[in-house]
């Protein structure tokens, strides 16, 4: 039963997924297309139209773009750190065993690419942008891999998410420890004191949504000032969500009893309905006191971050002006498409295969190393944290980041469509085999 539904819920995830990587290339390619267009200065100028709150000696106005990438992003890093913590305590990370062959794989796609980048750079620049390349984007990968249907089995999806989501830890703790600067320790420790203080107030009392939404926005605040970025701000706050309710299962299971009861014994018809209606009420809020918090929260927030944070968040950052007239760094540009489509394979496949060989680590049922050369293309696609990073990496320098943001879209690309078509090999080939297998006996 349990599992059922947890794998009814991971369907409606990669569902979910798969459609926000539609989207985020629709979005991508649309921003090109306006950004190149004899209309691509209102793009430009509607991304650095400032907007925000001002009074007395106080200012918080930023650049609409900024207000993308620090404050809607910070809600997609709080998903992040909800998933996170969900596949730690109950998920596929849950155990060591679990664990091994996702973490190792995914420790091999963070650091071929790395190495790789730093060996081909060619300039002290550019060797901060080390960390572009590191990053699997899930809802472009995701998409890739529902496009071929059942030709693949779910449990390449499972892995794939996994793996993405260690992924997704080691860009945040790239983030956090390379890409910040300048420092204010002061508001940090005011910030980390109010998340300790949120966590142990929904530790010790219970948990309270509005509270926990007005914390949030000053603990953001305080890391956005403390030249942290405040995405982090989202992933520690993640961390304070509760998974369950505090709940006495034997009062619970009395009311719902108690309440079920008078429904089916209630004799007059009339009234029957009307208490059945309140019933039913009664019942959806003793659910509601039951419910995940962190489940519930993750529900709620994974269709908005899908379907427009992550799509707005293309549609802001892709639109590269590519023209003559303006300055690319092709070197750049170059580097960064062959450590996402080469460094990843190299590093995935490598680090896969001497998992299993020294027995670290065991191939997940149903999927073979053929499988895994499929997925370790696919993994190069790298777009939304990869131009997140980018953005970080050469802030202010604007050659740089188109240069980057292009370098990463080609890579993606590339690496898309190699995964996919030997994937879909790879499938022809098994279904070939199974076919043979059947008209032998």
């Amino acid at each position: 039963m349990i599992k059922n539904i947890f794998l009814s819920l991971f369907q409606k995830f990669v569902k979910t997924e798969s459609l926000a990587g539609i989207l985020l290339f629709g979005a991508t390619i649309i921003a090109l297309i306006w950004a190149n267009s004899s209309y691509g200065l209102y793009y430009e100028n509607l991304w650095q139209y400032k907007i925000g709150i001002s009074f007395q000696d106080f200012e918080l106005k930023k650049p609409l773009i900024l207000w993308v990438n620090d404050g809607l992003m910070t809600i997609f890093f709080f998903l992040i750190g909800l998933e996170l913590k969900r596949e730690l305590l109950i998920g596929e990370i849950n155990t060591v065993k679990k664990a091994a062959f996702p973490f190792v794989a995914a420790l091999g796609g963070v650091l071929a690419p790395v190495v790789l980048y730093l060996t081909l750079n060619q300039s002290p620049e550019t060797a901060k942008g080390w960390g572009i390349p590191m990053a699997t984007d899930i809802a472009f990968a995701l998409a890739i891999l529902s496009a071929l249907g059942k030709r693949i089995p779910l449990g390449l999806k499972v892995f794939l998410t996994a793996f993405a989501i260690i992924d997704d830890i080691a860009a945040i703790l790239v983030i956090a420890v390379f890409y910040s600067i300048n420092i204010n320790w002061i508001f940090i420790l005011y910030g980390i004191i109010l998340i300790a203080f949120l966590g142990l107030l929904y530790y010790k009392k219970t948990y309270s949504f509005t509270v926990g939404i007005v914390l949030a926005i000053i603990i953001w605040f305080l890391f956005l000032k403390s030249g942290i970025h405040p995405t982090i701000a989202g992933v520690l706050l993640a961390f304070t969500i509760p998974i369950k309710r505090k709940l006495n299962m034997k009062s619970f299971s009395n009311q719902l009893s108690l309440i079920s009861n008078k429904m089916v014994n209630k004799s007059d018809d009339d009234g029957k309905q009307l208490f059945i209606k309140d019933g039913m009420k009664y019942i959806d809020d003793l659910s509601f006191k039951a419910r995940s918090p962190l489940q519930h929260l993750e529900y709620k927030l994974h269709d908005l971050i899908a379907y427009f944070i992550l799509p707005l968040f293309a549609f802001a950052n892709a639109g590269v002006v590519i023209s003559t007239n303006h300055d690319f760094n092709f070197s750049l540009m170059i580097n960064i498409a062959i450590s996402l489509f080469v460094g990843k394979f190299i590093g995935i496949t490598i680090f896969s295969y001497l998992g299993v060989k020294f027995k670290i680590t065991e191939l997940p049922s149903r999927i073979n190393f053929k499988h895994i050369l499929g997925i370790a293309f696919i993994a190069g696609v790298g777009f939304t944290m990869s131009i997140f990073i980018a953005n970080l990496a050469f802030s202010g320098d604007l050659t740089n980041i188109n240069s980057a943001k292009v370098g990463i879209i080609i890579g993606s690309i590339i690496s898309g469509i190699v995964g996919y078509t030997v994937l879909r090999l790879i499938s022809r080939n098994n279904a070939a085999q199974e076919r043979t297998v059947i008209k032998t006996h």
